[in-house]
């Protein structure tokens, strides 16, 4: 681990420093955290891919388009879905008195973008002193950081994952191809269990039924394409849909928006 990034995690558990600490890191493997907890609030994401994170919840998969915020002392977890390329920021308990109370998703915007990974250029160092004061202009910018924060409308965590290892694994083959068409009887004789206990187990554990689920995991990852600038006709046929106009459709019923509409905000 670098310099750079031992000291931000040092912040991390810090009421010292900065009111905004913020690092980038890149890993060429899977990058995965046991459960945890910061003494700071954390607001982070992925540069692209899927992140699964873990909170009293339950465990949920985010894309790369939004970012996950987190109070001081919220116990976590989480990996990544193949090579990791991402930030976090990590805010000074008394700024989160008016940020959310509760972990939560919102829009990486690129207003928020920018400015985190401009934050991430500072320089740090565990060693200076305590309550060290931000330059004007980096003040400023750590502002912009808190009131995207403060002002994104919270949505919902992006998509639950089940708990019970076998339906956990026949999850992330999906997240992993979500054109896979196998229907349910091949998964369940694919993950070694009955097709009755993964129905009635997907919907206890994650509040949706097998299809639906396996729908909203196609929705999260064109979420990622988009934001990449994939065309929707090649989402489409990526995702296994037959036709664009059928994406389209499934796309708009879930997010009441087309996917254009979709992009033009981003």
């Amino acid at each position: 681990m670098s310099t750079r990034l031992d000291d931000a995690y040092q912040w991390a558990n810090s009421a010292d420093g900065p009111v905004l600490v913020a690092v980038e890191e890149r890993q060429d493997h899977e990058l995965a955290a046991g459960s945890h907890r910061h003494a700071r609030g954390q607001l982070f994401g992925s540069m692209r891919g899927l992140l699964s994170v873990g909170v009293e919840e339950g465990v949920w998969l985010v894309p790369s388009s939004h970012a996950v915020w987190l109070p001081p002392h919220e116990a976590h977890a989480g990996r990544s879905h193949g090579p990791f390329h991402g930030w976090s920021v990590y805010v000074a308990e008394p700024a989160c008195a008016d940020l959310p109370r509760r972990p939560c998703t919102i829009r990486a915007s690129g207003l928020l973008r920018e400015a985190v990974l401009r934050a991430c250029n500072w320089p740090i160092d565990a060693s200076t002193a305590p309550l060290a004061p931000l330059a004007a202009s980096r003040g400023h910018l750590a502002e912009v950081v808190l009131d995207e924060i403060r002002t994104s409308p919270p949505e919902p965590l992006g998509l639950p994952l089940p708990s019970d290892p076998r339906l956990q694994r026949i999850a992330k083959a999906l997240i992993d191809d979500p054109a896979d068409e196998r229907d349910l009887e091949q998964w369940a004789h694919w993950g070694a269990v009955s097709a009755r206990t993964l129905s009635r187990r997907f919907v206890s554990e994650t509040g949706f039924n097998f299809s639906a689920w396996r729908q909203r995991a196609r929705m999260m990852r064109s979420l990622e394409m988009l934001a990449a600038g994939a065309a929707v006709s090649a989402v489409a046929l990526d995702l296994g849909y037959s036709t664009a106009s059928a994406f389209i459709q499934v796309f708009r019923r879930t997010f009441g928006q087309t996917p254009a509409a979709y992009r033009v905000r981003l």
